[in-house]
């Protein structure tokens, strides 16, 4: 059996760990001069067959295949991966404000922003859109938008379970997710997927594509698309409300009136090209990148046509807030809105009669549910050069990325307008912009120990950006009706006005350096140091220290401890939105707005620091005759941790300070939210990954195990921003226990993967209400997903298969929630629509 020197175990790991990952597929050296095996050949498996963990590095890796990734009913690769990786979770998003166009993730019970993503090594920007309302854990963050990325592109994807900001810098405190391009120089495939839930919604086609050509003898361009359509589902009753308002005779009533479900997604594609050339036998240039685009719709809040607040009541519903054109309200008759249908009354039949009076009613009857959508536009280009110098390896590069989010709100009004109100906005538009400059060096060093040194080395600049774009002034203007009570801006999602708009950036600087070697044969020992200088808030310096040692041939144990920190983004300080909440089961018009905004600071709004983060954690790894199994255990504390606060009510005492502080119509706004560094948390968990190659029936057979307990508990917060209900989110609000058991037997023409998938108990709630009224503990559940795959061809292969197999129903919502017109939680851990079946035809050439 082939058996790897220490100091090749030891360059492998280093690049493998993240220790010099943008190195990784340069060639290591036994001695000076003397070139080994291709390092990436020996640190990434690429068969979906192969153990998903890396058995010799003294931090937990998950390797998934691109091939693996594609074995399930999935259209987006974030649901691919929480059902390949425990620790990764991520949840439908109705109802979401911007959370609904990019769905928000986490790993390792930390928000999206916590989790470092990196395309070939290099870091990858942040998404322009801010989950507002990303469901506890992930409220307030910004991670980046890993739905873009196909599985048709990728040669694999690792995952790093481990903090790692003392290799990367920020973000890195849960880990590492890095997705490998495919670099193939010939064949490729094309191939159509569709599908739809069991309850006969939410159809999807994907098509999707991958060709490798040369580049000259010497070189390849590997290119990807992906094109994908996916109708709206709707798992909803009609709210009691509204069917009691359609009873009384109202027949401008929707049934139902309000819809929870996934946003149809239209016009989705995205093209990845991936490309490098040897220029000669020491000297390799590469460039790579990507151009996305899709259009989203979600939908929002109903209003009720008798008591939404500042459009159709100011009074809770007792009486119709009647406007008047000439300003005097009091020459208008009294509506009574505590009926059963307002348009029926005597009142309401006057009012109509007198020019001089109006309410919204009459553009909208039957009360209104806007439509929220956005068009997200991404697109990334990197280049570079690596080759060898003077025994070092080199790497130089250059990334630059750019999100952005414009976003629309349809069937809505600015009540402050009157009946001139438009019904459809452009409400404005976030931009994410990113560039990344960076040097990385690495040598085999020969200090006189036991063993040969690896040294990673290296500089980096980034700057980064966002930037506000105002909207079209309908949707945000204060008309002239704003003085008697009625709402200001797009109603729902209020239009960023020219106060808000503008580009802030920042860049920073860092210098990092990692050294690992083998003290003996069976002891591995690194550490890595990295300084941080950001122009905004300063520096910051951390370390990280690795050890792995081999007990015999069979079993080693590893471990790690780390500091690490988070910058806040330029979005979180510097964002302002208004979005609608639910709170007791009343919505709540909210807004956030940057913590030095006057609103915030009345409030208690500071500049933001830096999260620090420690980290420790210690494990085995067994190996033997076709078992592979990885135990590891792992703790985080983050300090300073950043996060939305909860809303603060703006009190009616407060408007005289707050005026004269500089902020308009203060009895507009329920309450504001805003940025903080006010709690601190610890969390801990155990991973276990278990790999076993078999044969059954004749099949090579590959059968894993993957389990995740996570255990979050906040040591410290301000109640000032945030509530008891935010806490038991953060603590409760993913299921503490978590697996996944898959069985895959592949015959000659016949493939089968068959995944049981476990949920613990988890506190569930819905629309990010975490009254009483509207959570509970919910229980556990299994789901089950097969696929099986025939060969017809050596090309073509027809594949069929199943999400949820058996239908398992998500958590019921209680009797209470119905009056929302739900019918399953929606933070729950897994779909929440049902079963979803799909046929797959695949040409490979």
């Amino acid at each position: 059996m082939f058996k790897l020197s220490p100091l090749s175990k030891m360059v492998k790991l280093s690049l493998v760990s993240g220790l010099a990952l943008t190195a990784a597929s340069t060639s290591a050296f036994a001695e000076e001069g003397d070139k080994v095996e291709n390092v990436e050949r020996i640190a990434v498996v690429g068969s979906r067959a192969a153990p998903r963990s890396v058995n010799d590095s003294p931090v937990p890796i998950d390797i998934i295949g691109g091939d693996e990734l594609g074995r399930n009913g999935a259209t987006d690769m974030l649901d691919m991966l929480a059902s390949t990786v425990p620790s990764f979770n991520v949840r439908a998003q109705p109802i979401s404000d911007a959370a609904t166009l990019i769905r928000p993730v986490n790993l390792r019970g930390l928000p999206s922003d916590s989790t470092l993503l990196l395309l070939n090594g290099k870091r990858r920007h942040r998404a322009s859109v801010i989950a507002f309302q990303g469901g506890g854990v992930n409220d307030g963050a910004q991670g980046p938008d890993i739905s873009v990325i196909p599985s048709v592109a990728l040669q694999q994807v690792e995952v790093l379970r481990d903090g790692a900001a003392a290799q990367y810098g920020s973000d890195a405190i849960a880990g590492v997710m890095n997705f490998v391009l495919k670099d193939d120089s010939e064949g490729g495939s094309i191939s159509v997927k569709t599908g739809e839930y069991y309850e006969g919604d939410g159809a999807a086609t994907i098509i999707d594509g991958n060709i490798g050509l040369p580049l000259t003898e010497n070189g390849f361009i590997n290119a990807s698309f992906q094109l994908k359509n996916a109708d709206a589902t709707s798992r909803s009753v009609q709210r009691p409300d509204a069917a009691a308002i359609k009873a009384a005779g109202n027949t401008s009533i929707e049934d139902p009136a309000q819809i929870w479900g996934n946003p149809e997604i239209k016009d989705d594609y995205t093209i990845f090209v991936n490309s490098g050339i040897d220029l000669d036998e020491n000297t390799k240039v590469y460039a790579f990148g990507n151009v996305s685009s899709r259009d989203v719709t979600g939908g929002f809040y109903y209003r009720n046509p008798h008591n939404r607040g500042n459009v159709f009541s100011v009074d809770g519903g007792e009486t119709l807030l009647v406007g008047a054109v000439n300003g005097d309200q009091s020459s208008c008759a009294t509506v009574p809105a505590n009926v059963g249908n307002v348009l029926s009354t005597p009142e309401y039949a006057a009012m109509l009669a007198d020019p001089n009076c109006f309410s919204m009613n009459q553009l909208k009857p039957g009360g209104y549910t806007p439509l929220f959508g956005g068009s997200i536009e991404d697109m990334s280009f990197a280049a570079g050069v690596k080759g060898e110098m003077s025994g070092w390896m080199y790497d130089v590069s250059a990334v630059m990325g750019n999100n952005k989010a414009t976003f629309n709100l349809k069937n809505s009004l600015n009540p402050s307008l009157g009946l001139a109100s438009p019904t459809d906005f452009e409400t404005g538009a976030y931009e994410q912009s990113e560039t990344t400059v960076g040097l990385d060096l690495v040598k085999a060093i020969d200090f006189g120990m036991a063993n040969l040194v690896n040294v990673a080395t290296g500089l980096e600049w980034r700057e980064e950006s966002f930037e506000i774009t105002a909207g079209e002034e309908s949707s945000w203007v204060a008309g002239p009706y704003a003085d008697q009570g009625f709402n200001i801006g797009s109603h729902g999602f209020k239009g960023f006005g020219p106060e808000s708009a503008g580009k802030n950036s920042r860049n920073n600087i860092a210098a990092y350096l990692d050294l690992e070697t083998f003290v003996n044969d069976n002891f591995l020992l690194g550490t890595a140091l990295r300084y941080e200088d950001f122009s905004t808030f300063g520096s910051t310096l951390d370390y990280k220290v690795t050890a792995q040692y081999q007990l015999n041939e069979e079993f080693s144990v590893r471990g790690s401890h780390s500091t690490g920190f988070r910058a806040p983004t330029v979005g979180q300080a510097n964002v302002v939105n208004t979005q609608t909440s639910i709170v007791g089961g009343d919505l709540i018009q909210t807004f956030i707005a940057p913590p030095t905004n006057p609103l915030a600071a009345f409030y208690g709004g500071k500049e933001l620091t830096p999260e620090e983060s420690t980290s420790f954690a210690f494990g085995g790894v067994y190996d033997n005759d076709g078992l592979l199994i990885t135990v590891d255990y792992y703790t985080i504390e983050v300090t300073g941790r950043l996060a939305q606060s909860s809303q603060i009510s703006v009190e009616a005492e407060d408007y005289t300070a707050l005026e004269a502080a500089g902020v308009q119509n203060p009895e507009l706004i329920s309450a504001v939210t805003y940025y903080s560094n006010d709690f601190d948390t610890t969390t801990q968990g155990i991973d276990l990954v278990a790999n076993y190659e078999t044969e059954f029936m004749g099949a090579d057979t590959m059968v894993s195990l993957a389990y995740n307990w996570t255990d979050t508990n906040v040591d410290k917060f301000n109640p000032a921003t945030t509530n008891e209900g935010k806490v038991r989110r953060l603590e409760d609000g993913i299921p503490a226990h978590r697996a996944t058991l898959t069985f895959a037997p592949s015959w000659d023409k016949v493939n089968l993967t068959v995944r049981g998938n476990f949920y613990g108990e988890y506190y569930a709630t819905h629309a990010d209400d975490t009254s009483e009224w509207g959570s509970e503990v919910a229980g556990a559940a299994m789901t089950l997903d097969a696929e099986v795959s025939y060969s017809v061809t050596d090309s073509l292969i027809l594949s069929v298969g199943a999400n949820n197999l058996f239908d398992q129903e998500a958590e019921k919502l209680k009797d209470s929630y119905a009056e929302l017109g739900g019918v399953y939680y929606e933070s729950g851990p897994f779909d929440y629509n049902g079963g979803y079946y799909y046929m797959k035809a695949q040409y490979k050439f």
